[in-house]
Formats: C-alpha cells, structure tokens, sequence
C-alpha cells in the first residue's frame, strides 16, 4: 500500500545548484560607476561570471579606480559619468555610491536608456523611490537593487528551496539578526551623516526587509513598531547604531529583525548574520558568514522539523542565480531576478521603518 510523501517527516534534502547558463559573450557590456561601498565589486564579479563585459569605471576619488582596475584590469577609465551614458554599447549600470546619490545616477541612467543596478540601499527617502518608480513606468527599464544578504548567501538559497518543498510547512515568522563590525576610524564621514546614509533601518535593515518578504511570500506589509538608537556613539549625534522592527505582512506572517554595529572584534568576521524562518512544522536557521567556536566560515544551515535534526554545509552548493537571471533580464527583456514590485517594495518598507523610528525620536518617545 502506497503512502503520501509528508515533507515535514523527512530531513533528507539536499541543496540544489542552480542551472542558469551565461549570456553569450559580449552581448552584454556594462559599466560601474560610484565605488563607495565594497559591495560593487560582489556586484561586478557576479555580473562577469554571468557573461557580462564590464567595459568602463568611473568615480570622483581615482585612487577608488585605480583599486577597481586591480580587481578588473580589463575595465576602461571614464572620464565623466556622461562618457559612459553617451556609450551606446553599455546596456546597464551599476553603481555603490553614497547612498543618498544613488537615486540621482539611477535617474540619469535611464534617462540615457541603460538598465540601473545599484547597491542596497537604494533610497534615502520616499521622494526618491517615487521619482524612481516614475521613471522605470516611464522607460520600462529595470531599476535592480542588490540585496546582497540574501542573493549572494547560498543557505539563503537553500532555504528558498526547502520553504518550496515544504520542509516546515507554511512560513509563520521570519527572525532577522544583522550584527555589523563598526570599523570606526575606517569610516568616512558620511557614514556619520543621516542625509547620506539614511539611517540604520534605512540602511542594513533593508536586508531584512527584502529577505521577509521572499521567505514569507508576502507582496507587502505594515510596519508594527521600529526603533533606531543612538547608544554608544555620542561624538557622532546623527549616526545609529542600533535599530530594529516588527512587520506584519498582507499574508499574516510575521518578522521581527534586529541590526547593530555592535560586532566584538573577537569574532572571526564582520558579523554574525542570522536568520531564523518560523514554519507551522519545523524551522530553519540560517548562519550566513560565521558558525561561532564550530571552525566555520559560514554558509550553515539546521533544519528542524517532525523527521529530526539536520545541519547542512551549503558552501559551493547552490551558487547565486541572481546575476545569470539579471543578465539575462537584460538582454531579453523579461523579469526573472526580481520582480521589480520586490524590489522597490523591500525600498518602501525600510524608509517607512525608518521615518517611523524617526518620528518616535521627535517625540521623545525614546533617547
């Protein structure tokens, strides 16, 4: 006699890789522009495995170039941001600038008829997501937005594909940790400055936004409370260094996140990432960079439900598919990625996270 198959009873999963091939070469010529934050170069490393030719570079700071150029020495100098926008071969741009510029080149840059590609966060305020949205109904061009926490975070990958399975049952809560390492004499000023940076739920929370929404399948959310702190930097008032948040999505899921510059420096890396997904027969959690005092560098996954325990090593396992479905976006005019209601929701939340935050400070409220 045959039985049904219950996933919820088995913890034999295995990580899938992911099968997307890369466009063919040069049908793809892409430039970078704006090098502020490390994240471009995960952006334009992806982007070349998925068969894209990074043709040009350009910033204000030529020692940022002249850096760029040993990772990519292939890449041409620009002589302006206009010089790349007036190259007619360069389908997309990609940029990680300081973050409240980010808008303003991804404006100019369909403007000039080229894809945008911009590091998180996109926005430092609700103006400019509105005047982006605008602009890619106007153009039809794709406004890609790096959420790199969980792109380029393979058990992140693998999740997805365990919550597909239903290897916990239907997702009820998402819990989203982002330590960060401070580095604080590494930091320019801006980092400092609220305009620049946004804020800090603005900033590394909309990682944990983005990741709710994918995991808990929700189109949108209302934010139930958020906080964001300044604790123990008073030598810089506008900066935050904590902050955190309570959604409920328009599915009834759940997230709660916390994010801080708080990282010890006796961790081995710059933060220990972690998410924990919440489902009605099991739960899965993610160790992202670190497994602390396990010798990991990361990519763990523990998978709990009715069949057991289970811990996974995902490195090298699943891959990122983001850039090969982004070029391929690209070059055939179709959304597979992220849908780009994903991607400018994830934007819209953080900011409204962050002006409730900022409200509750006018207030007095809290410190």
């Amino acid at each position: 006699m045959e039985t049904s198959y219950h996933p919820t009873q088995h913890t034999e999963f295995e990580p899938i890789h992911h099968q997307e091939t890369p466009v063919e070469h040069d049908t793809l010529l892409i430039a970078a522009c704006g090098l502020e934050h490390g994240h471009i170069y995960s952006m334009c490393e992806g982007m070349k495995k998925a068969g894209a030719v990074i043709h040009w570079v350009w910033d204000e700071d030529p020692d940022k170039v002249e850096a760029f150029q040993q990772a990519f020495p292939e890449v041409r100098t620009a002589s302006s941001l206009d010089q790349i926008l007036q190259d007619k071969r360069i389908q997309m741009v990609a940029s990680a600038a300081i973050p409240s510029k980010r808008c303003d080149i991804g404006l100019r840059v369909l403007d000039a008829g080229k894809h945008f590609f911009s590091a998180k966060t996109p926005f430092t305020s609700l103006k400019q997501l509105y005047a982006a949205k605008k602009k890619v109904k106007e153009t039809g061009l794709h406004w890609a937005i790096f959420y790199s926490e969980r792109l380029q975070v393979e058990c992140s990958g693998f999740a997805e594909q365990l919550i597909q399975q239903g290897a916990i049952g239907d997702v009820i809560q998402v819990l989203g940790l982002g330590p960060h390492r401070l580095n604080i004499n590494d930091r320019p000023a801006w980092f400092f400055k609220k305009a620049t940076y946004g804020g800090i739920i603005c900033d590394i929370g909309s990682h944990q936004i983005e990741q709710f929404l994918s995991f808990a399948h929700a189109q949108d959310a209302t934010i139930q409370s958020s906080i964001a702190l300044n604790i123990a930097h008073p030598e810089h008032p506008e900066f935050e260094d904590f902050g955190d948040a309570h959604l409920i999505g328009d599915n009834g899921t759940l997230l709660y996140f916390r994010v801080d510059w708080f990282t010890p420096n006796g961790l081995t890396n710059w933060g220990d990432g972690r998410t924990t997904i919440l489902g009605t027969d099991g739960y899965i959690e993610l160790r992202k960079y670190v497994d602390i005092t396990n010798n990991s560098i990361g990519e763990r996954l523990y998978l709990v439900n009715h069949g057991g325990e289970r811990q996974y090593d995902v490195k090298g396992k699943v891959g990122y598919p983001y850039f090969y479905r982004l070029a391929h976006d690209v070059i055939e005019n179709t959304s597979t990625a992220m849908h780009q209601e994903h991607a400018f929701k994830a934007a819209e939340l953080c900011l409204l996270a962050q002006q409730q935050a900022d409200n509750l400070k006018k207030e007095g409220a809290i410190r």
